[in-house]
């Protein structure tokens, strides 16, 4: 079978959409140029049902031998879409297995956790040691634990301010992991197990928002937490894997997280708190439970099951009350891109302006130029006059964050926009934003 001319390969949208992994806008654009589907599937070794799955319904490709075979079917460096690296490949902060594998094995880690079960067979991907030059406790107390969540804080504080900052979050998790083996009483290793887990959860979080494999962060997590019979910490870690795994094209694995993230909260507390249980404290219980019906309902939206994604909107809002105007934000954020990846694009601008101008006023620029973007996107989707104003002001902001997902997750589907409204200008834009979406941060 003839291969594709390497001309094809020059223009800056296809390397753009290469750089992305977006594999449906590079068969569109092959599409253009008289490139049959049966020829695309001959060339990458698919199915002709596979190849109109990607080019018809946006299914995207995440594994990574299926797209080190299309660049070699299209006759492309592998490095191009960021595989095959060879000696040069990034050291990720995790070691990269089989996707099903990992998937299963963090839905079993919040199903073992749930029923006080044993955890074999979880391969745990971040492995704690000991740092040289590090000055280690020789007994532990409360003010260790403190130590660990102000640390938790400060690097939140970043992340919300500038996206990413993986190195950092693992660089700490390595830094506290070695205090559990540290003597300590009863009281406070459960204290300092729950403060470990919700850095681990959030080191994975930081992972995945800088465009790395945060889910052995995860998997640590959740075994944190069941140690320490913490079931906030479950609930928690299974929130943050799950909102990864949505992005990442997986909602169903995403929904088995949530569903057991709430099962364990509707176990709290299990019975009364004892010397070596974390305190007993319930006043997170409503905020991340309607955190995990909010997530469930950004996963049936993924899926376009409105009906499923409005009840759990409704369930997130209906017992609960923000304790301050950023978790309303926050909310908003969510529900913004519930209702544009419904098509509603109203209900989208309106909660995605709510949520950018609380976060104004806050050090939240991330959340802030998400916003921006949900909005700019409505805008351009609509046709209005200031679409193309917003698109560039929000290409610009975002180019100074330190996040892979923002720019990933949000620039694609705004430079697809750009593309369908037309003209040379928008054209321009959509290029510029899917440069910003691939250019290694």
């Amino acid at each position: 079978m003839d291969s594709i001319d390497p001309a094809f390969f020059n223009d800056d949208t296809v390397r753009a959409a290469l750089a992305a992994r977006d594999v449906g806008t590079v068969y569109r654009l092959l599409q253009r140029i008289g490139v049959t589907q049966r020829r695309i599937a001959g060339l990458t070794g698919q199915s002709q049902s596979e190849v109109n799955e990607i080019l018809r319904q946006g299914r995207r490709v995440l594994n990574v031998e299926v797209l080190e075979r299309i660049a070699d079917g299209l006759g492309v460096p592998r490095e191009w879409m960021g595989v095959g690296y060879g000696g040069n490949r990034p050291q990720a902060p995790v070691v990269e297995e089989d996707e099903v594998v990992i998937r299963r094995g963090l839905v079993t880690s919040v199903m073992a956790a749930a029923l006080r079960q044993k955890l074999a067979g979880v391969r745990e991907s971040v492995e704690p040691f000991w740092l040289p030059g590090r000055s280690v406790p020789s007994r532990l107390g409360m003010v260790h634990v403190q130590i660990v969540r102000w640390a938790i804080e400060d690097l939140r504080g970043m992340a919300r301010r500038r996206g990413g900052q993986a190195e950092a979050f693992v660089e700490a998790t390595r830094r506290y992991t070695p205090w559990l083996g540290v003597p300590a009483s009863e009281v406070v290793t459960a204290a300092l197990e729950a403060a470990l887990s919700e850095l681990y959860t959030e080191a994975g979080w930081a992972c995945y928002d800088s465009g790395e494999d945060g889910r052995g962060c995860f998997t640590r997590a959740l075994r944190l937490a069941d140690t320490a019979k913490d079931p906030y910490g479950v609930a928690n870690a299974a929130l943050h894997a799950g909102a990864a795994l949505v992005r990442s094209g997986h909602p169903n694995d995403a929904l088995k997280l949530y569903q057991l993230g709430k099962f364990h909260l509707r176990l709290f507390p299990p019975r009364p708190s004892t010397p070596a249980t974390v305190p007993v404290d319930d006043s997170w219980l409503p905020i991340l439970t309607a955190q995990l019906n909010r997530q469930s309902a950004t996963a049936y939206a993924v899926m376009k099951g409105a009906d499923q994604a409005d009840r759990y909107l409704g369930e997130a809002d209906g017992d609960w009350e923000p304790q301050h105007a950023f978790q309303r934000a926050g909310a908003d954020l969510v529900a913004a891109g519930v209702q544009l990846d419904l098509g509603r694009l109203e209900a989208a601008e309106q909660c995605a302006a709510s949520a950018a101008r609380t976060y104004g006023e806050g050090h939240h620029r991330r959340g802030r130029i998400a916003a921006e973007l949900i909005v700019a996107e409505v805008h351009v989707r609509a046709g209005e006059p200031r679409g193309l104003e917003l698109a560039h002001q929000a290409i610009t902001q975002v180019s100074t964050l330190q996040s892979v997902a923002a720019r990933r997750e949000r620039l694609i589907p705004l430079a697809t926009a750009l593309d369908a409204r037309g003209g040379s200008d928008t054209r321009e834009l959509a290029r510029m934003a899917r440069r910003v979406a691939t250019t290694r941060i």
